[in-house]
């Protein structure tokens, strides 16, 4: 079968509303290419950031940021294509007229495309995705690559698919690192947008007996039950197809949700219905710039903020329900 490859060339700062006019058509299989993302990794803040990078990542740090998607090239695809391409013209006059503020650039907002056969890029994702040690103790490790682990490691074996994140974006690894620090405090976790299903797998590791991941997404759910299979934990991990928490009756001790600022502040709310008295929060996916937002919502709610992460330009909460 044959793809088109879109990718949309933006801004740091073009990243969010892009994001929201793709959803907004009914686009979430999209990748997010952030040269920022490859300098923070070079900065090796931690010791356990990386032990080596391959030449052909370094030189994406020079890479214009930009959104990938893939669509079928049928007239359905096309169709689709169509819809993208107005809807950036659209984003590009908002800013223009500057309805996102003075000094705020969205980048060229230029669409590309190129025809791709399936058979040839498929797989090639996969030379980039290298084992990695993300918090103190957790290794995400690709099921295709040896990885021999060094003791009190808790091994991840991820097969996130071509769409879903790989674990070790900032927004996820701040998620596993609160988990870590407050590992034991939980044994039942719900994981609100889980995608390839990392989170769910980490909470287990790190001690839960109950989790249900649920994600609006049909081949979400469909990869992240494969890698609570690999994992093993099909016993302790449902995975379900869902909105948010909508139709889950279950009580857990931690929530954590790695979506985006406005998805935080429409689920802080909601997510009592699904916290035990003092249950835990994680809620990550956030722009700082977005973080005061996030933050009175969140307290506004019935939370108490007892810890912040950032990392980049992103920013991670954790809260406890009073």
């Amino acid at each position: 079968m044959k793809f088109i490859e879109t990718k949309i060339y933006t801004s740091e700062q073009g990243f969010e509303p892009l994001s929201g006019v793709l959803m907004k058509i009914g686009l979430t299989d999209f990748v997010v290419e952030d040269p920022a993302d490859i300098a923070e990794l070079l900065d090796k803040k931690n010791s356990y950031d990386w032990d080596y990078i391959d030449e052909t990542v370094l030189a994406m740090k020079d890479n214009e940021p930009n959104i990938v998607l893939y669509l079928e090239d049928t007239d359905e695809g096309r169709k689709t294509l169509q819809k993208v391409k107005l809807a950036v013209m659209e984003l590009k006059g908002k800013e223009m007229e500057g309805l996102f503020g003075d000094g705020v650039t969205l980048g060229r907002l230029y669409v590309e495309e190129n025809i791709i056969d399936d058979e040839t890029w498929k797989n090639n994702w996969k030379e980039f995705f290298k084992p990695s040690k993300v918090t103190e103790r957790i290794v995400i490790k690709p099921t295709w690559e040896d990885y021999k682990d060094q003791s009190g490691e808790l091994v991840i074996e991820l097969d996130p698919g071509m769409a879903f994140g790989t674990g070790t974006h900032p927004t996820t690894s701040m998620c596993m690192k609160f988990m870590e620090q407050y590992a034991g405090q939980f044994k039942s976790v719900i994981d609100v947008g889980c995608g390839s299903g990392v989170l769910s797998v980490a909470a287990v590791l790190l001690g839960a007996e109950d989790v249900t991941g649920v994600d609006i997404d049909p081949q979400a759910v469909l990869i992240a039950k494969e890698n609570v299979r690999i994992n093993g934990f099909d016993d302790r991990i449902r995975i379900l197809h869902g909105d948010l928490t909508k139709g889950i009756d279950m009580k857990a001790d931690l929530i954590v949700a790695n979506l985006m600022a406005d998805l935080i502040v429409l689920l802080s709310e909601s997510v009592l219905n699904n916290l035990v008295p003092e249950g835990l929060f994680v809620s990550s996916g956030i722009l700082i710039k977005k973080q005061k937002e996030v933050k009175a919502a969140i307290k506004g709610a019935g939370f108490e903020v007892i810890d912040l992460l950032e990392e980049g330009e992103w920013c991670a909460f954790l809260a406890r329900l009073k």
